[in-house]
């Protein structure tokens, strides 16, 4: 019984994290671009905060989902056959989110989030190189949570092929 649930445990966070992934990757290489395609910066900023919205909500969800079964399989695995790629990918997912976003503001000396409410706050006035900026940030630290929701992917799926679960 408990193997069943430790296999069920890793599947859902490899399926979840490979979610979590092609979510990231999307946003910086497809979803984000378009919205510089748009023909005007109200346009562009209302796309933006949309999008940034929807997307926190929904990557929020995945690396909860994913950090929590991943996490739990380690826990409740036999000392013997707890392996290590189970904690460092839970530990990846999860920093993946809140953690790259606060270095991002941290380098930068600024805070995402309250830029974008900054540009809504502005009304129909709104500088569209402040609305480039402000994609052009977003695609930045979507870009490293790509590359870090990557890396613990490519570790889950070698790991569990090791496994052979």
């Amino acid at each position: 019984m408990a193997a069943q649930t430790i296999s069920v445990c890793k599947f859902v966070g490899t399926i979840s994290l490979g979610l979590l992934t092609g979510v990231s990757v999307t946003l910086s290489s497809i979803a984000l671009p378009a919205l510089l395609a748009l023909p005007t910066a109200v346009n562009a900023r209302t796309s933006l905060t949309y999008l940034s919205y929807k997307s926190t909500n929904l990557t929020s969800y995945l690396r909860h989902i994913t950090t929590f079964t991943l996490f739990s399989a380690y826990l409740l695995s036999p000392r013997r056959f707890r392996h290590p790629y189970l904690l460092y990918t839970s530990i990846f997912a999860f920093v993946s989110g809140p953690g790259v976003d606060y270095a991002v503001s941290w380098k930068e000396g600024s805070d995402e989030k309250r830029q974008v409410l900054d540009l809504e706050a502005q009304g129909d006035d709104v500088n569209g190189e402040q609305v480039r900026q402000a994609v052009e940030r977003k695609q930045f630290t979507e870009r490293i949570k790509t590359g870090l929701a990557g890396l613990a992917f490519t570790i889950q799926l070698i790991g569990i092929w090791g496994d052979g679960a």
